[in-house]
């Protein structure tokens, strides 16, 4: 592709995310709780595709997928990425739907057409303008191995077990009030005495 093209194509981009923007603005001020327009969302797609070295794109899984690979990615997700995506990757979450834009539904086309190449691409990079953070670069984030696993995990989403996805509920993070519930029940199976007024708490959410 010449130069010349590209430079245009760079300028188109931007002045259709202008014009979205100042759309989005005008009807939804700085909401989060806003839907990103078929316009930006295009113009979002091409952008991302654009920043994405191809070479990245053609990219082949290095890691075999296996029972045992499969496991260790959904524990993996479960445990850091269910909190914005779901454990069944439908980004139907608490903290996806305060997010703009959403968090796409990881079963669907705009995930699962993608190469391999790509999505891995993004979980170490992550994506600019959104909740999406980049988690490779990193030793405490882990490696390129991990990312590689959950790539196999995503296109194994849309046909997650439901023993799978309750497998997952214990690697989910635990905020204190559910904390406060385990000890209740370890507490309880241990024979420890109910602390007054614990058990009407323990059955209010």
């Amino acid at each position: 592709m010449k130069l010349k093209t590209i430079l245009l194509l760079v300028l188109f981009v931007v002045a259709g995310l202008i014009v979205a923007g100042g759309v989005s603005l005008t009807h939804n001020g700085l909401s989060a709780h806003a839907q990103p327009s078929g316009l930006e969302s295009a113009i979002a797609a091409v952008m991302r595709k654009l920043a994405m070295p191809s070479a990245a794109r053609d990219a082949n899984n290095p890691v075999r997928n296996t029972p045992e690979v499969q496991r260790e990615a959904r524990l993996h997700f479960a445990d850091h990425c269910a909190i914005c995506h779901g454990n069944d990757g439908s980004g139907e979450t608490a903290m996806g739907h305060g997010m703009y834009p959403k968090p796409p539904d990881l079963r669907g086309s705009q995930t699962q057409e993608r190469s391999d190449g790509e999505i891995f691409w993004i979980i170490e990079n992550g994506v600019r303008l959104t909740g999406m953070p980049a988690f490779g670069g990193s030793e405490a984030r882990g490696n390129s191995q991990d990312s590689w696993k959950l790539v196999h995990f995503i296109r194994h989403l849309p046909a997650l077990t439901p023993e799978e996805r309750i497998e997952m509920e214990k690697y989910n993070p635990k905020g204190p009030e559910d904390l406060q519930e385990d000890q209740e029940e370890r507490d309880f199976l241990r024979g420890a005495p109910e602390k007054p007024g614990a058990q009407a708490e323990h059955h209010h959410h």
